[in-house]
């Protein structure tokens, strides 16, 4: 019952055709908080809420991922795992696995494709032959024991993983340590067989707060802005302008009202309900880990460990 569970909770006690029996988190006291606030149950150990729930979100800090997962698997419970889904690929699988035999929903919590104003793009897309992604915020203390490229990079990866229909052929990566001894500034180019390229940046050291993402494609543009869940697109027509540049149309499109997380639950419930699989199952959500740590990887050897450490010692002075 941190930050994101709190909302989790709040979310499924709105869903009008669910029933929120409980939370857990090893701070009672917390537990006790979400509880009173969601008019429901409250647990600090979570294994004593298994048995009484169908469905449940995993809100745990990372490194704790696959435990509380594989309980929740291993006790019939379909679960939505907030990402990063695990720490390593062979943890993914284990737990893809879990679910499969054990004929389990198993989600993954990349909130930004419920994100309206991605749902919006998606007919828009045609053949994107280039996607510009620009994910930077101002420094909170909430979510630096990870990797930035872990923490917010994987949320562009992942959608872009879904926009080109190709495999990845290269990664081109830089990266460093700023405020914390983790990465907290990269860029990755991501190159696809097809030729498209994705040219990824994120930061948590900045001054402002900027969620956004281009995709270009032939004779269109579309424009994604996360924050503010609004899409504009461009497409371009056979008559030139005097500059000789096509003439185009322009629509802009604003989902203020929408509320990502609702959906994203909203979904869950609904596969739990009928059994059908999540748009980002497990396998999904692997996909996109298999690709951060790739990047995660090649930061630190571009790096150099002398290097490394000798930015990890600054940052302490």
């Amino acid at each position: 019952m941190g930050y994101l569970g709190r909302f989790h909770a709040q979310k499924y006690k709105a869903i009008e055709d669910a029933n929120l029996i409980g939370v857990a988190d090893a701070d009672g006291d917390q537990a006790r908080r979400v509880a009173d606030e969601c008019g429901c149950q409250y647990f600090t150990d979570y294994k004593d809420l298994l048995d009484q729930v169908d469905a449940v979100s995993i809100a745990v800090p990372t490194s704790i991922h696959h435990l509380v997962a594989t309980d929740a698997l291993s006790s019939g419970v379909d679960i939505l795992l907030e990402k990063p889904m695990t720490v390593t690929l062979a943890e993914a699988d284990e737990l893809i696995e879990l679910a499969a035999r054990n004929e389990l929903i198993l989600q993954v919590g990349h909130l930004e494709r419920y994100n309206p104003a991605v749902l919006a793009m998606k007919p828009f897309l045609t053949t994107p032959v280039f996607i510009e992604s620009n994910r930077i915020s101002t420094f909170k203390r909430r979510g630096v024991d990870v990797d930035v490229v872990l923490d917010l990079m994987i949320h562009d990866i992942d959608i872009v993983l879904t926009i080109i229909d190709s495999p990845l052929k290269t990664i081109h990566t830089v990266g460093a340590p700023v405020v914390t001894n983790t990465t907290d500034i990269a860029n990755a180019r991501l190159i696809f067989e097809n030729g498209a390229t994705a040219n990824i940046t994120v930061s948590r050291v900045s001054l402002t707060n900027v969620r956004k993402m281009r995709v270009f494609q032939p004779g269109s543009y579309i424009n994604v802005d996360f924050a503010n869940k609004k899409i504009m697109t461009i497409e371009l027509q056979d008559e030139l302008l005097d500059s000789g540049m096509p003439r185009h149309s322009k629509e802009i499109k604003s989902f203020a009202g929408e509320d990502a997380l609702f959906n994203e639950i909203s979904h869950f419930i609904d596969h739990v309900r009928t059994r059908t699989r999540p748009d980002v199952s497990g396998v999904e959500g692997r996909k996109a880990l298999e690709v951060v740590l790739q990047v995660m990887d090649q930061i630190k050897q571009h790096q150099g460990l002398e290097l490394y450490s000798q930015i990890q010692a600054a940052s302490h002075k």
